[in-house]
């Protein structure tokens, strides 16, 4: 186990700190315990589990760990007679020199470099695509929100055409009222939603033009993300089947378009930022692309456990927590294994701790508790997407999904942090909880303004099912030594500063605070499993008519 621990992480070592020693094997109890949950840090975080990357060595080892854990709790499997769930998906990988892409407008041809002009790819599973001459449409942001009153595909033909749109959602008060969730970001501006739109309305080929603000990332960070690889489930598991080229545009590429196209991309953005926005045909304007690759088919696994319900077991709480992390990394200097300590080997932790909570405690829940691990959230989340499609209990008959992604140890905090506070009637559960805890109550920072639609919760909510995300304590009154902090928040973000870093180790965390805040998580999920009520969500989100939808007859 790595030991290079920043100076300010060696600050923040408390009386608790020996919890990650690597001394003797653990011997696990069933209550709620800071020892406990380091010990499953401790492992699942190691080395010798190599970042935990899927279809490799790294997740052989995380299955075998998980499985012999919920096998001495005595859950039953998830899936049959298996704690496994396979999940089938596609790895592309570019050739970016044999691909070509460019614009034809004006009599002009405008080539598009594919690093600094544009980032394309496909997920329809074919090593070799190809798209010829199809008219360019400017689609606004690319939002269907009918809880809106707000449709910028109205009256458009999308068949064979390439939708064009904007990044992100319009900002602040329109029409003078907040729309879209306000400062936080909503479901509508994911570019893998409009991918969809476009996708469901025929589209050929989907762009979305790259803005800094609204995407939340540089250019640098798309083409980062995107890495010239590409994970995806199999186009046989779609639904919609996805365009043949999806991608996206810088600012300046897409400026030459549109001028080229006799259309100003600026007039056009403020008119797609009011209501009754209509589509725009970038006049003769067409965009062909090759793209060349090579198509991998590969299966990873989600972990899937069960607590049956004592009277009512066709009904289901759902914990979340996503095994998987960003393996090693060859060739990188120094230390090259993202060991995933925090990300998320500790909600993992925090979940498996639930688990043995709910197993060893008193008569079991009426209704069914689920416990499912993820794997592929790091790439997609592949893997949750997966589950709700085929889910252990079906989906109408899951109360809620309470997921951890980063269950942040900074000892004992005075508020906790769920994110997505406001979305759902969960609000009603998890508050009086909280407060309970004698702690406050809060959702995400404004910086953190779209968290809710990063980890795997995100999966369940576009399927319907409210979700509560458990980000826990992030704020101290004082630090180890006793002095007033000016930034309360000072403690999570050091700690947090190592995510997706080599740093991301099992070091000498202040544990104090972590049995209270996984036990407010136990307590959510056992008040909905004890119950007999179906939190919604609120009207005014774009996922209340689906479950509604979902519902009926039940």
């Amino acid at each position: 186990m790595h030991r290079h621990m920043r100076p300010w992480i060696v600050a923040l070592a408390v009386a608790t700190s020996p919890a990650f020693a690597d001394d003797a094997p653990h011997a696990f109890s069933p209550p709620i315990t800071a020892e406990d949950f380091a010990a499953h840090v401790r492992v699942l975080a190691s080395d010798e589990f190599a970042g935990r990357d899927p279809a490799t060595v790294g997740e052989e080892k995380t299955l075998a760990y998980l499985q012999a854990h919920l096998r001495r709790l005595g859950l039953q499997p998830g899936n049959g007679d298996s704690f496994l769930q396979a999940v089938p998906f596609q790895l592309r990988l570019a050739d970016l020199g044999n691909s070509r892409a460019g614009v034809r407008a004006g009599g002009r041809e405008l080539p598009l470099d594919l690093q600094a002009q544009a980032v394309l790819g496909s997920d329809q599973g074919k090593a070799r695509v190809e798209v010829v001459d199809s008219p360019l449409v400017f689609l606004g942001y690319g939002i269907s929100a009918p809880e809106e009153g707000w449709d910028d595909f109205a009256g458009v033909d999308l068949r064979g055409r390439t939708a064009v749109f904007l990044a992100g959602e319009p900002d602040g008060k329109v029409d003078g009222r907040e729309r879209f969730d306000g400062p936080r970001l909503s479901v509508h501006s994911r570019a893998g939603a409009k991918f969809e739109h476009a996708a469901r309305r025929g589209a050929t080929a989907a762009l979305v033009i790259h803005d800094t603000e609204a995407a939340g990332y540089d250019w640098a960070g798309v083409r980062l993300r995107w890495h010239n690889r590409e994970f995806a489930l199999r186009p046989a598991d779609r639904d919609p089947a996805p365009v043949a080229v999806q991608g996206w545009l810088s600012a300046d590429a897409a400026k030459a378009v549109f001028a080229a196209a006799g259309v100003s991309l600026a007039e056009a953005s403020k008119a797609a930022a009011r209501p009754g926005f209509r589509a725009v045909p970038l006049g003769a304007a067409t965009f062909h692309a090759t793209l060349a690759g090579k198509v991998q088919l590969g299966t990873s696994h989600n972990v899937v456990a069960i607590l049956p319900g004592a009277t009512r077991p066709g009904e289901a709480v759902l914990y979340s927590a996503h095994w998987d992390h960003l393996g090693t990394q060859p060739g990188k200097a120094g230390d090259n294994i993202y060991n995933g300590a925090l990300d998320n080997a500790s909600g993992v932790a925090a979940l498996l701790e639930i688990a043995e909570r709910f197993a060893t405690t008193g008569a079991r829940p009426a209704r069914s508790v689920v416990f499912l691990l993820p794997t592929l959230e790091e790439l997609g989340l592949l893997g949750s997407r997966w589950y709700t499609l085929h889910p252990a209990v079906p989906l109408a008959r899951t109360v809620a999904d309470i997921n951890f992604d980063l269950v942040v140890p900074i000892g004992r905090a005075r508020n906790f942090v769920v994110v997505g506070l406001g979305h759902s009637e969960l609000d009603a559960v998890i508050t009086p909880i909280i407060k309970g805890h004698g702690r406050a109550i809060d959702a995400e920072r404004g910086g953190d303004a779209d968290h809710f639609l990063r980890s795997d919760h995100a999966s369940f909510a576009r399927a319907g099912v409210p979700v509560l995300y458990m980000r826990g304590g992030t704020q101290t009154n004082a630090s180890p030594g006793g002095r007033e902090r000016r930034d309360p928040n000072a403690a999570w973000t050091q700690v947090a500063a190592v995510y997706h870093t080599p740093d991301d180790e099992p070091v000498a965390w202040d544990l104090r605070g972590i049995a209270d805040d996984i036990t407010i998580s136990y307590e959510a999920g056992r008040q909905l499993a004890e119950g007999d009520t179906w939190p919604n969500w609120y009207p005014h989100t774009p996922f209340r008519a689906i479950r509604d939808a979902s519902r009926v007859g039940e």
